[in-house]
């Protein structure tokens, strides 16, 4: 693996670090390519590495992701900045392991999506009713202001908000939690985060989603003219090259 991809937060220092790794793989024999890399750097937190992998959706089983942390959350991130001269090293003088995560698959009817951390069908501006069906069989009906659905990265995300498991590394499942539902003597749903194996399928359906939103990682857009959402876990992944032993336990005791 000798062509390499930067993806930089825009701000300064990212955009020094940016430089900086530029220089010295290049002065080292390797190649920038920013159509067809092998390695993709990305240099900031996890919306930097969301960002590179929406951007190379289409070449992820031609490369590997790595990233340097500059911003306030780098859950996906192996290396800090003051360990960039670490990092520089390690790509050019070890073999990475790889990791792969799985993609959540997306289908409104119209078009496919993909995401990494999560799914969300969110409305702010009124109560939205879905119909939630896991493998073609009835689960229930929220009302509320959305559903999310989650894949094991994505449990720390979002999900984690919403009172949800965290997922251990590894696992390849997805999670299902409803965002403020309402609950009452007339309304009942789970209430509950639901974990979900891996080949399961599940459907988003109501009548009316045209002032919901459908999020997924940093994307988002609207639903008009989309009554159904179906979610499943693709055989499409993500890798991380891997250069140093990663802690799974040591990352979630510094996210709290």
């Amino acid at each position: 693996m000798n062509k390499f991809a930067i993806v930089a937060k825009k701000n300064e220092k990212s955009f020094l670090i940016e430089q900086q790794i530029n220089r010295e793989l290049s002065a080292n024999g390797w190649v920038m390519d920013k159509n067809k890399p092998q390695l993709v750097i990305c240099v900031g937190g996890d919306g930097t590495l969301l960002y590179a992998v929406h951007k190379y959706l289409d070449q992820l089983e031609d490369l590997c992701f790595v990233g340097i942390h500059t911003g306030t959350l780098g859950f996906f991130t192996d290396y800090t900045e003051e360990e960039l001269t670490l990092c520089l090293h390690d790509i050019l003088h070890h073999e990475p392991e790889i990791f792969r995560s799985y993609l959540l698959n997306i289908n409104t009817g119209k078009e496919q999506l993909f995401a990494l951390n999560e799914l969300r069908i969110e409305n702010v501006k009124r109560t939205q009713v879905v119909d939630i069906k896991v493998d073609g069989e009835f689960f229930e009906t929220c009302r509320g202001s959305g559903i999310c659905l989650s894949t094991q990265a994505g449990s720390t995300a979002y999900n984690r908000s919403l009172g949800g498991a965290v997922i251990d590394n590894g696992l390849n499942i997805m999670q299902l939690a409803e965002i403020t539902s309402i609950q009452h003597c007339k309304q009942r749903s789970l209430g509950n985060p639901y974990i979900l194996k891996m080949d399961r399928k599940v459907e988003l359906t109501s009548n009316d989603f045209s002032d919901a939103l459908l999020c997924y990682d940093h994307l988002h857009q609207t639903l008009d003219g989309v009554n159904q959402v179906i979610c499943t876990m693709s055989d499409r992944c993500v890798r991380f090259a891997r250069y140093r032993e990663y802690s799974y336990l040591q990352r979630l005791k510094n996210l709290y």
